[in-house]
């Protein structure tokens, strides 16, 4: 079964909104590797709305290099209750907010790679909830930012287990969680 991988960037203090704002200074090249590998062991891309949005905007002019030809190349999937057709994006596709669960549960039985998600969000607290969720990889920046959008919410409540600690030579230290069927 495929598994579904959370990847966001964070501060210290835990906020993860405008990340192109200060966390580019820290893409060190051992961190660069690591988010290669990442990606090119997945075949597609699970996104909200917004954040599908924003990428759609920039993501298709971007290329010429293994990452972002990677990312262009696969099947992205935007969760919305809003939008009426996908971006134009290769391979963008829409899954209706209210179809989440069942759209979900089929794309990780087909056969195929890992399923990655940017953000943490309604999406991410949706299939945590739903047992969908695989793993959380938090991208922890040695940045304060002291305000913004945060990285869980009320929402977001689950038991987790530690599985895996990554520090780059950037000081960027990725952890790597696991949701547990535990209640919390």
């Amino acid at each position: 079964m495929r598994r579904i991988i959370a990847s966001t960037l964070t501060t210290l203090d835990g906020y993860i909104d405008n990340p192109h704002l200060w966390s580019m200074s820290y893409n060190s090249p051992d961190a660069l590797k690591y988010a290669l590998d990442l990606t090119l062991g997945c075949d597609a891309l699970l996104l909200g709305r917004v954040t599908y949005e924003g990428m759609a905007q920039a993501w298709p002019t971007m290329g010429g290099n293994p990452y972002a030809d990677h990312v262009n190349s696969i099947t992205k999937y935007a969760v919305t209750s809003t939008l009426d057709k996908p971006a134009d994006w290769d391979n963008s596709r829409l899954i209706r907010g209210d179809e989440l669960i069942p759209a979900v549960t089929a794309l990780k039985s087909e056969p195929g790679a890992d399923i990655l998600t940017w953000g943490c969000g309604r999406l991410t607290d949706d299939l945590a909830a739903n047992g969908l969720l695989d793993e959380y990889r938090i991208w922890v920046h040695p940045v304060i930012k002291g305000e913004g959008e945060p990285l869980f919410r009320p929402q977001s409540v689950t038991a987790l287990e530690h599985a895996e600690t990554t520090t780059f030579d950037s000081g960027v230290v990725l952890l790597t969680y696991r949701p547990v069927a535990a209640a919390v």
